[in-house]
């Protein structure tokens, strides 16, 4: 077989056989293994070239980056992933930590102060509704709730304070965080975590330290709030006599301000609706609880009704004016009950009578635990007494309709009279009355002739008819004469009854099955109170309590008291109890010694005579 091959193709093939013979010389000899047991020789490194230095700049990917001095660099950072799965691994191990360093001691407390003194070791230190001081090592977290808090010893979870301030003398293993409080971190303060403060300042000391950093948000002064929380609503009163609860002060006096207003504007139904409160009690707490009750009621049903939920602005706007004068109402019935020995003049004033009453509920507004309930009680019974007020004028105005009177056309057949001349009296006598002469003869009796006409027969009366409700033979002489009793006296018949009461349910408690016993709790009493009063009050007028300090129940009509009055006199004690036993101690300031539960019957209290049997 014929091979052709061209001579052209030679010289190309030459000269790429030349390049990679160029190629293969060019290529660095490898150095010769150095023996293990034979030193190296000391070499003198050569000088960079342009080429070495270009080399040095390339890198592989894979490979970690070089410095300066020729060490490898640190690893990339690491993901987020990473980091959060490193930081709850380090939270898990902290709370392995804790675990195992839990000692089963608590210092819990609410409404009141939780207190750990230095030499104990607790688990965690809580105080809700007051606050919380960890002098000592707590194995997990300090919180206080609506209170301050304060740790100075070793923390080794958290510690939190909200709507209160927070002081941190201490190592802290994890967070520091204050809602609505101030913080500050003294110089023994180390915090391990974070530092968080909403809605207030952060004070640090120079030589605190802080891990992770520190964030406050909303920082302004809030000093006022805490100390309103902490001075007021923790001890379940509107005021308190605290320099950083100065604002509410002056919001009292505010209210106080436009009470006198509306008493200068409005002073007669300001004192017809006191007279309501003084004349009907009951009828006014009734009213009071009423209206609280079914005002709810009323906004749903306006509110299901497309049409009337127009009317529920106004329903709104009418019974928040109505508690704002029923609170006017109740200062001026309080502050009467002193003004009222001024007499009738200047002194006398609703205006005043408001301003003295004002004074004496701010003040009471500053008892604890006692001045929330006074405000709370004040606004009600003010809101009912104005309603019920309201009430009363409508059906006043309903039922007091005008009646005039209308003559009578005479019949045509009945001639007109004969107009007679009235003679001069004879006689006269000073200050007689026209009509009438000297004679006695009334001048219609003077006939036309001149002569006298004798009188007309004049049908005899009926005899006035016995009203059905009162018995023909009710005595005449009745025991509402004798004096009425006082608040002390009756005190104590009741103290008396309530003692012997107590024994016999207790006994009783004790011999009954459970099933049958009145003996759960103070309302057992008090219903086993109720029966044997109206028992006592129809058979016998009185109690053991009142034989023994001789007292009798009546009824200010001079009937007999029977079963109705009896039991509506029980119950309406449960009314009179109901706001404080402000029923029973209105006999104190009442004129006529009533209770509210007397003036709901009907009733009262008196004291009977010396040598008077009551059994």
């Amino acid at each position: 077989m014929k091979k052709n091959f061209h001579p052209f193709l030679s010289v190309p093939m030459f000269a790429l056989w030349l390049v990679l013979q160029l190629a293969v010389a060019a290529q660095p000899t490898p150095a010769p293994a150095e023996s293990a047991t034979t030193p190296a020789a000391p070499t003198t490194p050569a000088a960079p070239t342009a080429a070495d230095d270009d080399k040095a700049k390339l890198r592989r990917l894979d490979a970690p980056a070089a410095d300066k001095a020729g060490e490898a660099t640190p690893l990339p950072k690491k993901t987020r992933a990473q980091q959060i799965k490193e930081r709850v691994d380090a939270a898990n191990q902290r709370a392995r930590d804790r675990a195992e360093a839990r000692t089963g001691t608590e210092v819990v407390n609410v409404f009141g102060h939780a207190h750990q003194n230095a030499d104990q070791k607790s688990d965690v230190v809580v105080a809700v509704f007051g606050s919380a001081t960890a002098e000592g090592e707590v194995t997990d977290s300090v919180v206080s709730i609506f209170g301050a808090n304060r740790a100075t010893g070793l923390v080794h979870g958290d510690v939190v304070a909200v709507f209160g301030n927070s002081y941190v003398n201490c190592p802290v293993g994890q967070d520091v965080v204050v809602v609505f409080g101030n913080l500050e971190l003294g110089p023994e303060a180390r915090i391990g975590g974070e530092v968080v403060c909403i809605g207030g300042s952060i004070t640090r000391d120079p030589a605190a330290t802080i891990k992770r950093g520190t964030t406050n948000v909303l920082s302004v002064n809030v000093e006022w709030l805490t100390g309103w929380f902490e001075q007021c609503l923790l001890k379940a009163r509107p005021l308190a006599f605290d320099k950083r609860v100065g604002w509410a002060w002056g919001a009292a006096f505010s209210f106080l301000a436009f009470y006198l207003l509306l008493a200068l504007l409005f002073p007669r139904p300001l004192v017809a609706c006191t007279e309501t409160l003084e004349s009907r009690p009951g009828y006014s707490i009734l009213a009071s609880i009423l209206t609280v009750l079914l005002t709810p009621v009323a906004i749903v049903v306006l509110a299901l009704t497309v049409v009337g939920a127009v009317l529920i602005p106004f329903l709104g706007a009418g019974l928040m004016f109505a508690g704002l004068f029923g609170k006017a109402v109740m200062l001026a019935w309080l502050g009467r009950r002193m003004t009222k020995f001024f007499g009738d003049g200047p002194l006398g004033h609703p205006v005043f009578a408001v301003l003295v009453g004002g004074l004496i509920v701010m003040l009471l507004y500053t008892v604890p635990f006692a001045g929330y309930l006074f405000y709370k009680l004040l606004t009600w019974i003010g809101l009912g007494v104005v309603v019920y007020t309201i009430v009363l004028a409508m059906k006043r105005e309903k039922t007091a309709a005008p009646v005039t009177a209308t003559a009578a056309p005479l019949p045509s057949a009945i001639p007109p009279p004969v107009t007679v001349p009235t003679p001069s009296p004879v006689g006269g006598a000073p200050g007689m009355s026209r009509g009438f002469t000297g004679s006695g003869i009334v001048a219609s009796e003077i006939s036309s002739d001149g002569g006298t006409m004798p009188p007309p027969p004049v049908a005899p009366q009926p005899a006035a008819e016995t009203p059905r409700s009162i018995p023909a033979t009710f005595p005449l002489v009745q025991p509402i004469a004798w004096e009425r009793a006082g608040f002390f006296i009756r005190l104590g018949a009741l103290a008396i009854d309530g003692v012997l009461i107590g024994m016999i349910v207790g006994f009783l408690s004790d011999s009954l099955p459970r099933a049958l016993s009145l003996h759960h709790g103070p309302g057992g009493v008090l219903l086993a109170l109720a029966i044997y009063g109206a028992v006592m009050w129809k058979l016998k007028g009185t109690t053991i309590g009142g034989i023994v300090c001789g007292l009798k129940v009546v009824r200010t009509d001079q009937r007999e008291i029977d079963w109705a009055t009896a039991i509506v006199r029980a119950l309406g004690c449960f009314l009179s109890l109901m706001p404080a036993g402000l029923g029973f101690i209105w006999v104190a300031f009442d004129d006529e010694r009533q209770s509210w539960h007397d003036k709901i019957a009907g009733t009262t209290v008196v004291r009977a005579p010396k040598g008077t049997s009551l059994v």
